[in-house]
Order: structure tokens, then sequence, then C-alpha cells
């Protein structure tokens, strides 16, 4: 038997789909979406924190993002979009940290995140690094999702929302979120994903 201390630690995970996905230097040809939307469909927004029968999940955020996104800019190109549906990709396997923990974290969180990030752009043909210009217009697509998430399912005052999310404009059409089984969240992401992936 060898001894424990010498085995290195497991730095995989076992997907359903029967790949293994290494953490550390993942691989495109180790990624399925139908991981990522089962993986996104059960980590819940909020750590769970949300009024209703079932958790907001990262599946239905981002969603809900890429829609904002389209609201926000109209003309974006089917690649840029579903850019903004795969932005909390690597939380499949990494989880849903709130903001605060990761900075707790540090940056070694944020490379492995990025490192995974690249590898699913990659797996899906699109461009390993985000634009800078996407990279905004995403973030205030997810600021504009959290402060809509907060006020209506996690408990926040508007003026609360406001102050740490930022208001959003008064002609965005507001949708009413109503946070869905883990089964319709998985099959809503994979049905935008199917529409906007064209290869």
């Amino acid at each position: 038997m060898p001894d424990r201390k010498s085995v290195p630690s497991r730095a995989w995970q076992r997907m359903l789909s029967g790949r293994r996905l290494d953490l550390l230097e993942p691989s495109p040809l180790d990624i399925e979406i139908e991981d990522i939307a089962h993986g996104l469909a059960r980590v819940a927004r909020w750590n769970g924190q949300t009024r209703g029968a079932h958790a907001f999940s990262v599946a239905q955020h981002s969603v809900l993002v890429e829609r904002l996104v389209v609201e926000l800019s109209p003309r974006l190109s089917g690649e840029a979009r579903l850019m903004a549906l795969l932005h909390d990709a690597p939380e499949y396997v990494v989880g849903d940290l709130i903001s605060p923990f990761k900075a707790a974290v540090g940056i070694n969180y944020k490379a492995l995140e990025e490192r995974l990030q690249m590898a699913i752009h990659l797996r899906f043909g699109l461009a390993a690094n985000v634009p800078t210009a996407l990279k905004t217009l995403f973030k205030r697509a997810d600021h504009l999702s959290a402060y809509l998430e907060a006020t209506q399912l996690a408990g926040f005052a508007e003026t609360e929302a406001r102050r740490l999310f930022g208001a959003p404009p008064k002609a965005l059409k507001m949708p009413r979120l109503t946070p869905l089984s883990t089964a319709e969240a998985q099959a809503q992401f994979l049905a935008r994903f199917h529409r906007l992936y064209t290869r």
C-alpha cells in the first residue's frame, strides 16, 4: 500500500457524462454542455437564501443575464450572446461563492475560474478571452440581474440594492422572477444554449 502522504491529491471531478475534468488544467475535450447545465441548475444563487419553493439557480441566472445583455445591446452577435449565457459556467464545478468570500479566498480562486472559463469557451468555438467591452457589458447585466434577484427574491430593500448593484435603467423591461425546479432550470438553460450555439 502506498503511503497516503505520497499519493498526489485528486484535482479532477468525474462528470455524469463520464468525463473527468481536471480542475487545475482543464481541457476543452472534457467539457460537455449537459454537464454544465446539470451542475448550474443545482447551484443556488445567494447561498439559497431566496424566497420560493425552489432555489434561484445559476442556470436561471445565466439565462436572465443573457436576456438583459440583449436588452442593453440589441445588436450583439450570437457569439457574444453565447458568451453572456456562459459567463458563470465555471460554477458548474466550483459553485457560486458570494463576492465577499471570493475576495477573501484571493487571486488563486480567480485564476482557477479563469482557466475553466477559457476551456469552456474553446470547447464551444468562442474566443478564449472575453473582449474588454463585452466584459463591461456582461458585468452591467450581471449587476442588473443581482438587483432584480435581490429585491424580488433575497429580501433586499430597493435602496440597499441600488447602492450595491446600481439602479436599473428606467426603460428596462423588469421581468418578474420565479425560481424554477432544477429540471426546469436545466431545460431552460439547454434550450437557450442550443438556440445560440450554431456549430
